[in-house]
């Protein structure tokens, strides 16, 4: 099969199926066209073609979607605007900016540190970056607000190298490159985290994919802010940097219909198409170009290819017969791959060659000549034009394809190799050469000294390329990227908006997902933050009964509401607005975190502080989109997560895929995470309350208490909610345990602890009733309100003790208030054994834990947790159990109440209330 049959499949092949049945008339009209182009340019001739395909439909002549076109520029050379920078001086510190960037990873090389590094992304992109950063990208001091850029996350020493010649940071900076421990505080981290460089990253980008689908959503969102009158976002862009093999993950390509639908003019990516991924070629056996054409114009984007520089402008200007396009749409990405890692003269006989056409166009040139035809990715004339007609696309967002040679500019042994991705270190004469071509002002001697102390160049802050590149960025707003907290403080809620939730709900039953949106809906009336909150809920705001919210909030939508809605007659009927407040994204929970993450980092990105509310089945949160919290944890989001429909029973008609029973282990492993399990909804307002100070609050105590997301678990189940006790415990609740209840004084016999959390906590209540009334057993009822907190701080404990081994030890808290406690601990929840057992080591008492460590399954909630053995009686049961070994009750004692409860029996299981079902 020949490479042109090959790759057919993604070229726009119009006339294909068809036989010409007049070629001289097809000649007759081709010249014609040819003679439009000439005598009135490309732009009239668009125009025509335009209004030809317009007038063939209404006559139903049958022309084909053209998804893909030929292999070549989208921009035709007579519409290029003029280039407005001062070339030769660009030129200049891009040399140096590629010398630094290299010079950084070469360097951390160095005997003794051998951290890695990647020297050949940055290589290949340091034109598409410099024509952004000298004349389109807007700092945040712009007039317009600025714009959001998300740069590609293996190419940070080119940002830092940037960040060097601007005088932001030092040598020595530099030199800690992904040494962030042993180089503090010069130290920089691998990739663009926010977390470890405050001031510096915005977006975290190297977790492929995350990128594409954040920007989707930071571009809808200051939409979001702009039509709800919050901020005008008007004049802001957002640019993704992207990689043509990260257009595979999912996440870059999933949410792309979410731009076209909400026409994101404000949003461009730019995909550095360099043809491979870290291992090899991206589409060795086809056009990873003209497959994202096809793909994004499908989508709904505008979409721009930048593929050849001004070099071959002349080349295709004679190719009157279309053979040297013919080659371009025929040669396939392994082939071009080849080319660069090849010289001129291979080229010339693998590319030019295929052709007697092709071969006569470059006779006259030289091997080096044909070697310098550049990509379009390293032409800034070409990459300019493309980012001018981007920002004055309106109506759909733009992708520009340009194409760009991995390792461009770093000697044969770099340039297109499948092996320059993990290529860390640079020989001597690869630095030799490497100088000499980017002309840096570095000896022979320099470099021979030591190959990996290899000085980086900064020319002075006088130099004219310096005091250039400064008075670019000033006109532009300011240094890009930059990370910023400036914000307006926002009283927090008073008091008396708690009252509700903290009073119970007397005979009314009711789910904590409903208490906790009863709450909400409360918060949402107060005039400080109200309208600052913002809802966000993948399709499921009817089962959380978030409907509620429908007629008063709305749903945000960019369109509002063109349609005659079917339920307009009920007083909960479906409202959208382009003000609607609720962040409704449909089914869709990676496009939600995304949402979340953009909402909850607005108090950087935009100054403005505003609190997410996500709220979605939990277990489709942590399980399916646990990359994207990690990553938000790295923005240094705030906020709060809910996962509802908790827990591995209570979801019961559901069956195997909704049932959570692990997400806290989740959650705890990510450090940015508070994950509470409230039972009642008095709880879930201290909780609430505690998040809202931490996080919003005008207090001292550390970034690290506002960075975090408050994760609370709610259920479905319905139960009646006790009010308030008078002495509750709150700074216990707030920890992660308080007591709930003391036996009767009454009860004459053993001791125990019961323990529970969330849903299980009721079933903890009944089971002491039950040790009491019907086995003289004293058992205590302790509402444990996070495990994964009484962990960490248990965790920190023994770390402060191993740190200041001559002071005296600090007692965890959990230890503390188990101190005095007499009897064995049980231990029941909804989840996973291993959720309750994070505490065993710290807790001084004799513990045991009860979990529900299968699979999930669909049947009563009665029967499921007798399945589990975590119900009311099996509380029971073990009790006695422990009891019986410690010989606080009779020998046999456990047996007879496995007997008389039928423990055995699913059907003989009683805990747990019907209904509230999604």
């Amino acid at each position: 099969m020949s490479a042109a049959e090959e790759s057919s499949h993604i070229l726009s092949g119009l006339t294909n199926q068809m036989s010409d049945k007049d070629p001289q008339e097809t000649a007759e009209w081709i010249e014609s066209f040819d003679g439009l182009v000439e005598e009135r340019g490309t732009e009239r001739a668009e125009y025509i073609m335009r209004q030809l395909l317009q007038r063939a439909g209404t006559k139903s002549v049958g022309v084909p979607m053209v998804t893909t076109t030929d292999y070549v520029n989208t921009i035709p050379v007579d519409q290029e605007p003029e280039y407005p920078g001062d070339e030769e001086l660009e030129r200049r510190y891009r040399n140096y900016l590629r010398w630094n960037a290299a010079m950084i990873v070469q360097r951390a090389q160095r005997e003794g540190v051998g951290v890695g590094g990647h020297i050949s992304s940055y290589a290949g992109l340091a034109t598409i970056y410099e024509v952004g950063l000298n004349h389109f990208f807007r700092g945040q001091d712009h007039p317009g607000g600025g714009d959001q850029v998300f740069f590609q996350g293996h190419s940070s020493p080119g940002n830092y190298a940037r960040a060097f010649l601007e005088g932001r940071l030092t040598e020595e900076e530099l030199d800690g490159f992904r040494q962030e421990k042993s180089k503090a505080p010069q130290a920089l981290p691998s990739y663009p985290h926010p977390r470890m460089l405050k001031d510096f990253w915005q977006f975290p980008t190297v977790s492929m994919g995350l990128g594409p689908i954040n920007a989707i959503h930071q571009a809808q969102f200051n939409r979001y802010l702009h039509n709800r009158g919050i901020k005008d976002t008007s004049d802001q862009q957002v640019w993704a940097f992207l990689g043509d093999g990260e257009m595979d993950e999912p996440e870059s390509r999933g949410a792309l219909h979410i731009a076209a639908n909400d026409k994101l003019d404000n949003l461009n990516f730019v995909v550095n198409c360099n043809l491979q991924r870290l291992d090899g070629p991206v589409r060795g056996n086809g056009k990873i170009v003209q497959e994202l054409e096809a793909y994004f114009r499908g989508a709904g984007w505008n979409v721009i290819k930048v593929l050849w520089g001004r070099e071959w402008d002349q080349l295709l200007d004679q190719d009157n017969e279309g053979e040297l396009v013919r080659i371009m749409n025929e040669t396939l990405d392994g082939d071009y791959q080849t080319y660069k890692a090849e010289s001129g003269g291979f080229v010339r006989d693998h590319f030019f060659g295929r052709s007697s056409v092709t071969k006569e166009m470059v006779a006259d040139m030289t091997d080096d000549e044909i070697w310098g035809l550049k990509r379009g990715g390293h032409d800034y004339n070409k990459v300019y034009a493309a980012y001018q007609a981007a920002m004055e696309y309106k109506g759909k967002p733009t992708v520009i394809l340009a194409q760009t040679i991995k390792g461009y500019g770093l000697g044969p042994h770099f340039e297109g190799k499948n092996s320059t991705h993990q290529m860390k270190k640079l020989t001597v004469e690869d630095v030799k050469l490497f100088r000499d071509r980017h002309r840096i002002p570095i000896t022979d001697e320099q470099i021979e000294a030591d190959p990996y102390n290899v000085p980086y160049y900064h020319p002075g802050p006088d130099a004219p390329e310096i005091k250039y590149m400064m008075e670019r960025r000033q006109k532009l707003g300011g240094f890009l990227p930059e990370r910023r907290t400036d914000y307006d403080k926002i009283p927090m809620p008073p008091e008396a908006t708690y009252k509700h939730a903290r009073k119970g709900t007397g005979k009314q039953q009711a789910a904590t997902t409903m208490a906790f949106v009863r709450l909400l809906k409360d918060l949402m009336r107060d005039k400080n933050i109200g309208n600052r909150i913002v809802p966000i809920i993948p399709d499921e705001a009817r089962t959380f009964g978030m409907d509620s919210f429908f007629p008063t909030a709305k749903i945000y939508n960019p369109k509002g509401q063109n349609y005659l809605s079917v339920d307009r007659e009920l007083m909960l009927s479906y409202k959208e607005s382009t003000s609607g407040q609720l962040y409704h994204v449909g089914i869709n929970e990676a496009g939600a975190t995304s949402a979340m993450t953009a909402v909850g980092t607005s108090y950087s990105t935009h100054g403005e502080l505003m609190i997410p509310v996500y709220i979605f089945y939990s277990m489709f949160g942590f399980q399916r989109t646990g990359d994207a919290f990690w990553a938000a944890g790295d923005q240094l989001a705030r906020g709060f997560v809910i996962g509802a429909t908790a827990g591995r029973t209570t979801l019961a008609g559901e069956g195997t895929q909704h049932m959570d029973g692990h997400s806290p282990i989740l959650a705890g492993t990510n450090p940015a995470v508070k994950h509470y399990d409230p039972a009642f909804s008095f709880e879930i307002a201290h909780i609430v309350r505690q998040g809202l100070e931490d996080m919003y609050g005008e207090h001292d105590r550390g970034d690290d208490v506002r960075n975090v997301m408050y994760y609370l678990t709610v259920y479905n189940e319905p139960i009646i909610h006790p009010n308030e006790p008078e002495d509750l415990d709150v700074e216990g609740l707030l920890k992660g345990i308080y007591r709930y209840s003391q036996a009767s004084a009454d009860v004459t016999g053993p001791k125990v602890q019961l323990m529970g959390s969330g849903v299980s906590v009721p079933w903890v209540i009944d089971a002491a009733k039950v040790l009491a009334e019907e086995w003289n057993v004293a058992a205590d009822v302790w509402s444990v309100t996070s495990w994964n907190e009484l962990r960490r701080d248990a965790v920190a404990a023994e770390r402060e003790a191993m740190e200041n081994a001559e002071g005296k030890a600090r007692v965890p808290y959990l230890t503390q208030k188990m101190a005095e406690t007499e009897g064995p601990v049980v231990a029941t929840t909804d989840y996973a054994t291993l959720v309750p057992d994070q505490i065993r080591p710290f807790v001084p008492n004799d513990f045991a834990t009860l979990g529900a460590d299968e699979f999930g399954f669909a049947d009563t909630r009665a029967a499921a947790r007798r399945y589990f053995l975590i119900d009311t009686h099996s509380m029971v049961v073990k009790a006695l159990q422990m009891l019986e070994k410690d010989g606080k009750v009779t020998e046999g004692t456990a047996a007879e109440a496995y007997r008389k409860y039928r423990i055995d029996d699913v059907n003989a299981g009683t805990t747990g209330n019907a209904g509230g079902d999604s």
